[in-house]
């Protein structure tokens, strides 16, 4: 991951980040045939959104914030389609985060998400918007089951 000053925060995180760890197993049942058991973890780090009026991101830096802010409005555009009861299209394939989280947004997965928030007063609206998010999110319903 890369770490940038920004004038928001001086160690600001300019991507994601995801770690997938995978483990798998095997037993003979009882039928005497190999069954196998595969899961997933997803670790996700999301880099936070940028208003470039408080950052003061200039060239790449300004770069950076646009491809953060396009990947986490595709990923709220997955979680809006998700939470809704009408929605016939998911657009998983609008970024390459939504692709990659797609079995832990509409899947076949537990999923858990962590909101960082900020106590200071200065940013309350980024800190409101991180609450509306979170809150999508905790809304997406998925039907986990044992991957044999």
């Amino acid at each position: 991951k890369k770490d940038t000053a920004t004038a928001m925060n001086p160690g600001s995180s300019r991507s994601h980040c995801i770690v997938t760890i995978i483990v798998e197993s095997s037993r003979k049942g009882d039928d005497g045939e190999d069954h196998y058991i595969m899961g997933k973890l997803n670790l996700v780090d999301l880099a936070g959104s940028e208003r470039q009026k408080k950052t003061q991101a200039k060239g790449d830096r300004l770069d950076e914030a646009k491809f953060i802010n396009l990947s986490l409005s595709a990923l709220g555009n997955v979680i809006k389609a998700l939470v809704n009861p009408k929605s016939t299209h998911i657009p998983f394939r609008d970024s390459k985060l939504t692709r990659l989280l797609s079995d832990s947004l509409g899947g076949n997965t537990k999923t858990v998400m962590i909101a960082n928030l900020g106590p200071s007063a200065l940013h309350l609206d980024e800190t409101m918007s991180t609450l509306r998010y979170a809150d999508r999110a905790k809304s997406i319903k998925n039907k986990p089951r044992i991957n044999e």
